[in-house]
């Protein structure tokens, strides 16, 4: 049985032809707006860089893994605030690795309802399929090469990439609305065998609440991601303490339940872990997804208020 659930995620996935969510899912989505929302560039008025690794449906062959660089920062630029950032995204699912590095710039403007970060993107994305892939065998067993969607061996094309992003922020809540791959950039392995980069679509927003001890706060959450085809919500809750520790329950539409915690090692320092307990059926033969981060942050003029990276909102 798990054979059959593979050779079916197998061939769902390389229909190339076919439009799904291209985008790598992951748990600590607040962590990675930059990865989705050029605005959310120099949203922080500091220097912010993110290493992070998911493993998905672990125990599961071929199942998807993410590596994330992200760094982030606040400049000053044509006589005002500016952000400027850098992504370098890896994600592999099965014989098929995807390959995204862009560049981002937001322009910040203060409003009465907070700063406002209007941004861009451009990028590079590079899919690659290696041509040692095997389908296992069985009754169900048929010639790879027997279908002209799927590449024979290794191929690898590249294409340009384009985003936009607003972003507003403040010291009470944030609100994101952005949109990746919005030139659909087509990868084309053959006349027959190509896929386009649908355009995504994300909503996120958060709220930051005191309770009546001081040395809590509690932060509700919610990101929406859709390519028009299919949607993901996803709602989750973080109690801070002391603006040092946090722990958060988070739930994925029909999909998982999240858990995550995470600490501030020293001042700028901090890191987190989140396990997805699976709900689908992919449950029954995986053992969760796992999450990891590394973040730092820091100001270089030393004589703001801010010193680094607040975590109001993780």
């Amino acid at each position: 049985m798990k054979k059959i659930i593979y050779f079916l995620f197998l061939l769902i996935l390389f229909n190339l032809a076919a439009i799904a969510q291209q985008d790598p899912q992951l748990s600590f989505n607040k962590l990675t707006q930059l990865t989705v929302n050029p605005g959310y560039a120099g949203s922080n008025s500091a220097v912010s860089g993110l290493i992070l690794n998911r493993y998905q449906w672990s125990g599961f062959e071929g199942a998807p893994k993410t590596l994330i660089f992200s760094v982030e920062s606040l400049v000053d630029l044509f006589g005002g605030k500016s952000g400027l950032g850098l992504n370098i995204i890896s994600d592999e699912l099965g014989f098929e690795k995807n390959i995204l590095v862009n560049l981002n710039y937001a322009y910040l403007v203060q409003t009465s309802l907070g700063s406002l970060g209007i941004g861009t993107s451009l990028g590079i994305f590079n899919k690659a399929i290696d041509g040692d892939w095997s389908v296992p065998e069985g009754s169900y067993y048929v010639n790879p090469n027997s279908d002209g969607l799927i590449p024979s061996g290794s191929v690898s094309q590249v294409a340009y990439d384009l985003g936009f992003g607003l972003y507003l922020t403040n010291k009470d809540y944030f609100a994101g609305l952005s949109v990746t791959h919005l030139n659909q950039a087509k990868i084309e392995f053959s006349d027959m065998a190509y896929t386009f980069y649908t355009r995504h679509y994300y909503l996120s927003g958060g709220y930051r609440v005191q309770l009546s001890d001081p040395s809590f706060v509690l932060q509700p959450a919610v990101f929406v991601k859709t390519d028009l085809a299919g949607t993901q919500v996803d709602f989750n809750v973080d109690l801070v303490f002391r603006d040092r520790f946090w722990g958060g329950l988070g739930y994925r539409l029909d999909d998982a339940v999240i858990i995550s915690v995470g600490v501030e090692m020293m001042s700028g320092l901090r890191l987190g872990y989140a396990y997805d307990l699976v709900l689908s059926a992919l449950g029954r033969y995986s053992n969760g997804s796992h999450e990891l981060y590394l973040n730092y942050s820091f100001d270089l003029k030393k004589n703001r208020e801010k010193k680094y990276k607040s975590v109001r909102f993780l």
